[in-house]
C-alpha cells in the first residue's frame, strides 16, 4: 500500500492519520513519516483498514435491524 491509497481509505472510512494512531496504538509520528520508500507503510496496515471497513458496515446492519429484534 502507498501513502496516497493509505490516506484514500483513511478518508474514506472518515478517519485521518492522528485517529488511525490512537486506534492502532501507535505513535502519530510514526503513522505521519511511512513514505512509500524509506519508511514504507506496514503490511498489516491494509488488512486492518479492510477488517476497520467491514466492522463499520456491521455495525450499521445491527443497529438497523436491533429495533425489530426486541420484543
Amino acid at each position: 500500500m502507498i501513502k496516497e491509497e493509505f490516506d484514500k481509505t483513511l478518508k474514506s472510512i472518515n478517519l485521518d492519520r492522528k485517529v488511525f494512531a490512537e486506534l492502532t496504538n501507535i505513535s502519530y509520528n510514526t503513522v505521519n513519516n511511512w513514505n512509500d520508500n524509506k519508511k514504507p507503510i506496514p503490511n498489516w496496515v491494509e488488512s486492518w483498514l479492510s477488517n476497520y471497513k467491514k466492522s463499520i458496515i456491521l455495525d450499521n446492519i445491527i443497529n438497523d435491524l436491533t429495533p425489530y429484534l426486541k420484543e
